[in-house]
C-alpha cells in the first residue's frame, strides 16, 4: 500500500464529516453533558471508536491474507479500486449504492445495540470507551466500505493502519460536535471540500485499477498466461 492509499484512508474519514455528524453526532454531543468528567468520557469514547475500526481492519486484513492465490490477490486489488471509486461517488452524493451495506449491517447491529444501551447513561470514561468499541459496528456504509477496502491490503498491520487513519479522519468532525465547535463543523461540511476529496478518491481508485490491470497483463504475457504474479510487486503498486 502506497502513501496515496494511506492518504485516501485519512481523506475518506475527513470527507465523511457530514455523514458522521448525522450518524454519530447525537451521541458524541450527549457525551459532553456529563459534568466535570465529560472531556475524559468523550475522549475515551472516540478512542474506543477508532480502536474498533483498527481492530476490525486488522482482523479482515489477516483473514484476506490467509489465501495465497494469485487470482484472489488480483481480484482484491480490483475490488480496492472499485471500492475507492464507489466511496468517492458516495462522498460526493453522486451514487448511493454504498448505502446497501448499511441495510445489510442492520442485522449485525441489533445485538450490539442492545449491549450498548446498557452503558447509558455514561458516567465514567470506561463506559465511554466500551460504548466507542460498540459504535464501530454500527450499520454505516462509510465504515463498512472502508473495512472492505482495507481488507484488500491482505496484510493485518497495513489494514489496521488504514482503518486507524480513517478513524483519525473522522475525529475533527466528531470532536467538533462533542465540544460545540460550530465553525469547524461548518468548514468540514462544505461542499467544495467534499468534492475535492471525492475526486481524489475516484482518481486513486482509477489508478489502482490501471496498475492492477497493467501488472496482470505483464504477468500473463511473461508466463504464457500461467506464470504466477509477483506479489511483492503488486503490493508496491
Amino acid at each position: 500500500m502506497t502513501e496515496l492509499g494511506y492518504a485516501s484512508a485519512l481523506g475518506l474519514g475527513l470527507a465523511g464529516a457530514g455523514h458522521c455528524l448525522g450518524m454519530c453526532g447525537g451521541i458524541a454531543a450527549a457525551l459532553n453533558l456529563g459534568g466535570p468528567r465529560s472531556p475524559a468520557v468523550t475522549l475515551a469514547y472516540h478512542a474506543g471508536r477508532i480502536g474498533s475500526y483498527t481492530l476490525l481492519g486488522g482482523l479482515l486484513g489477516f483473514a484476506a491474507g490467509t489465501i495465497d492465490i494469485t487470482a484472489w490477490t488480483v481480484g482484491l486489488r480490483y475490488l480496492a479500486g472499485v471500492m475507492l471509486i464507489g466511496m468517492g461517488l458516495y462522498v460526493a452524493d453522486w451514487w448511493r449504492g454504498m448505502a446497501l451495506l448499511e441495510r445489510a449491517g442492520a442485522h449485525l447491529w441489533r445485538p450490539v445495540q442492545r449491549l450498548s444501551s446498557r452503558l447509558l447513561p455514561v458516567r465514567h470514561w470506561t463506559q465511554g470507551f466500551a460504548l466507542g468499541l460498540c459504535w464501530g459496528l454500527m450499520p454505516c456504509g462509510l465504515i463498512y466500505s472502508s473495512l472492505a477496502w482495507a481488507a484488500t491490503a491482505q496484510h493485518a498491520p497495513t489494514s489496521a493502519l488504514m482503518m486507524f487513519l480513517f478513524g483519525l479522519g473522522t475525529l475533527p468532525a466528531m470532536l467538533a460536535t462533542s465540544f460545540g465547535a460550530q465553525g469547524l463543523q461548518t468548514f468540514l461540511r462544505r461542499r467544495g471540500l467534499k468534492l475535492l476529496i471525492a475526486l481524489l478518491l475516484i482518481a486513486s481508485g482509477a489508478w489502482t485499477l490501471y496498475i492492477t490491470a497493467a501488472h496482470s497483463g505483464h504477468g500473463n504475457h511473461a508466463g504464457g498466461g500461467d506464470a504466477p504474479m509477483d506479489h511483492s510487486h503488486m503490493h508496491h503498486g
